[in-house]
């Protein structure tokens, strides 16, 4: 498999906009370009059937249906084409109080309807000073992992986000990614034998540091937020990323 490059628009972004980065980076072969885009964009997609991009959703409801204003589906999701879904971002854990139990519920639906859930985990900065980030995202590792069959585990795809480097401008050094990686690498094998996690790193991920990143040995992607929002360096970036494989 080769890396993996997955672009978060959170609440930004628009058509025009989409067109254009579909143009820059739409016949890239060497990674694999994921974009996450707001709900609203996601029957966009349908109108670029030859591009070699993937979709995902930003975040789903759990149940199929009912009445939760607002809210979107598994169902809706697969309806549309959307192979991907982001599950537990920081954002929703911090600003929507998504915890561990409902982290697990939203990628067990994913899961059973063939999507694949790309699961955020990352430590806050008290967490990262108190000497407790490898034991705070490895618990949020195995909530889910602990919850879901081990035959559907292989297609989890798990995100470090150190939450202290996204949009403050902080970015957690090259060797910072692969000690967390690595860690949870080796709590997945403790809980899954031979389960071979692909693990992205998202933290203030640009075209400047991506090589850095990608040269360590656990690091398998990345996990992109603002910078993807500029189609040209957006580009810059992912070929970055694809040139190391």
């Amino acid at each position: 498999m080769g890396p993996l490059v997955v672009a978060n628009w959170k609440m930004n972004g628009s058509e025009q906009l989409l067109k254009t980065v579909v143009r820059e980076v739409g016949g890239l072969a060497e990674a694999t370009v994921v974009l996450a885009l707001p709900a609203a964009y996601l029957s966009l997609p349908k109108g670029f059937p030859d591009t070699s991009i993937e979709w995902a959703g930003q975040n789903v409801h759990w149940l199929d249906s009912g009445p939760y204003t607002g809210e979107v589906s598994v169902g809706m999701l697969a309806e549309l084409g959307v192979g991907w879904c982001l599950v537990g971002h920081s954002e929703r854990r911090q600003h929507f109080a998504e915890t561990d139990d409902l982290v697990l519920a939203k990628t067990k639906a994913c899961l059973e309807l063939g999507i694949r859930p790309i699961v955020c985990v990352g430590e806050n900065l008290q967490e990262r000073k108190a000497g407790k980030a490898l034991e705070v995202v490895s618990r949020q590792l195995l909530a889910v992992l602990n919850g879901v069959p081990s035959a559907l585990a292989q297609w989890i795809v798990v995100a470090y986000e150190p939450v202290w480097a996204i949009g403050t401008g902080e970015e957690a050094s090259p060797e910072i990614a692969q000690e967390v990686h690595e860690a949870l690498k080796r709590a997945a094998r403790s809980n899954i034998k031979a389960l071979e996690l692909r693990v992205l790193y998202g933290g203030s991920v640009n075209a400047d540091n991506a090589s850095a990143l990608m040269r360590m040995p656990d690091v398998d992607g990345v996990l992109v937020g603002g910078a993807s929002l500029e189609a040209v360096g957006f580009r810059r970036l992912c070929e970055q990323v694809a040139g190391s494989v």
